[in-house]
């Protein structure tokens, strides 16, 4: 039986995971960016996006240009054949209330890293995802939903506050500071995947941190 995540433990694992590789993250994403309309490179760079959960859970800093590297390029075919599984069965997920599509969204979250990984092929990717997230699918949920609706609430006070009196310098001066914002919380949602990834595939769950003076009571 899976042991189950704590979501504080992970989004704060996840965040310090990001710190680390925060310049890299942004390095990697504009280079990325840059050569993603150069056919055939842009699969591999694709892939190798995927990717980056599983190198960011190793612990060590990215290098950027770990993107261009020709083995990402290697089982591109697998790859697509990957995304179509993929696609279709949360398409038709959607189409049967909504509920089947984000649940198998989320069991099949880790399939493209897996893919790259652990070497696997699409369909076996797929089952070690489904496996790995079992029995946590809503913690993965909580602990990304909690990322993004702290973006939110974070923007949404900055756009307020920066709006009153409809003042163009300010609102200028609001926009620019929600998007240093958005810049670094794209990173920490990639720290609280490398976490949840690292976790479940290591079996070394996060414990939650005990106060000193509980612990010697």
């Amino acid at each position: 039986m899976n042991q189950k995540l704590n979501i504080i433990a992970t989004i704060k694992d996840g965040v310090a995971i990001a710190l680390v590789n925060y310049l890299s993250l942004v390095v990697t994403a504009a280079l990325y960016l840059l050569t993603v309309w150069i056919p055939y490179l842009n699969v591999g760079t694709t892939i190798a996006m995927c990717s980056l959960p599983a190198e960011m859970a190793k612990g060590n800093v990215l290098n950027p240009l770990f993107i261009f590297d020709g083995k990402y390029r290697k089982n591109m075919g697998e790859f697509f054949i990957l995304m179509a599984l993929m696609g279709g069965a949360i398409i038709a997920g959607f189409l049967f209330g909504i509920i089947p599509g984000i649940v198998i969204s989320i069991a099949w979250s880790f399939a493209t890293v897996l893919f790259v990984d652990k070497n696997l092929n699409a369909l076996e990717a797929l089952r070690e995802s489904n496996s790995l997230t079992y029995g946590n699918k809503w913690r993965i949920f909580g602990a990304k939903f909690l990322v993004v609706i702290c973006l939110e609430i974070v923007t949404a006070i900055i756009s307020f506050i920066f709006g009153l009196g409809e003042i163009g310098w300010l609102e200028t001066i609001g926009t620019i500071i929600n998007l240093v914002v958005i810049i670094f919380a794209v990173p920490a949602l990639y720290g609280v995947e490398a976490s949840i990834y690292r976790q479940l595939t290591s079996g070394e769950i996060i414990a939650v941190e005990t106060p000193d003076s509980e612990k010697s009571e």
